[in-house]
């Protein structure tokens, strides 16, 4: 298990950023719509919105906890590396909204910022 003072502060960030769009759509699906566009199978974005705001939950407990292991890197990763590549897919054929686009640049700077901080302690 790593002690990554870098890459605790990335997840915890990545953890916020998760929680908060992942809960988004419970709080008001006219506020979530007016940003992403109307959606027709809503029972989808509250199950993509659930499974976010959990992967959140996981990446705030390990960042708080101070408990980062691979398999979290894995998750961090593999969650930023799958939604931000969806994002750009779904906006190239005109299936979402381009604000989809923000989340991804938002999910590959995460990528990227846990990419850095993990490099770097491994170096330190």
């Amino acid at each position: 298990m790593m002690q990554a003072p870098r890459a605790r502060k990335v997840l915890a960030a990545q953890g916020a950023y998760y929680v908060a769009t992942g809960v988004a759509p419970f709080i008001s699906r006219r506020a979530f719509e007016v940003v992403t566009g109307p959606k027709l199978e809503w029972w989808l974005v509250q199950t993509v919105g659930a499974l976010v705001t959990v992967a959140g939950g996981a990446l705030l407990s390990a960042a708080h906890q101070q408990r980062i292991t691979p398999e979290l890197l894995g998750l961090a990763a593999g969650s930023a590396a799958s939604l931000a590549a969806i994002d750009v897919v779904y906006v190239a054929k005109g299936r979402i909204a381009p604000s989809y686009l923000v989340d991804a640049a938002v999910q590959l700077g995460l990528l990227g910022a846990l990419a850095v901080g993990v490099g770097r302690e491994s170096t330190d």
